[in-house]
């Protein structure tokens, strides 16, 4: 079994799992901005449906704030997911180098 840097037998020094780890603020600003892009869609669409005048160009730009909420997002989780790469190897390097 691979050893993992928020097993059992983590050492003081390394991340707890209810401490921040790296890209965990890149997922809640993702979220963030992809949630306000998702509310400007809902109220640029609403005219459309309610047959009234449409919004400006610019409002359906504020729209495209969905898809940097996910790219920020996915951003995050890559940098995340990284981070628990290196710190697995790390504990691989450590433990062969106590075996022998």
């Amino acid at each position: 079994m691979t050893p993992t840097p928020h097993s059992e037998n983590a050492r003081p020094d390394e991340a707890r799992p209810d401490e921040a780890r790296p890209g965990d603020a890149l997922v809640k600003a993702g979220g963030i901005v992809f949630i306000l892009g998702a509310v400007a869609t809902l109220a640029t669409m609403a005219p459309l449906f309610l047959h009234t005048d449409p919004f400006p160009s610019y409002a359906w730009a504020v729209c495209m704030l969905m898809g940097v909420g996910f790219a920020i997002s996915a951003a995050g989780v890559l940098r995340s997911a990284g981070a628990q790469r290196r710190a697995a190897r790390r504990a691989q390097a450590a433990a062969g180098a106590a075996r022998g």
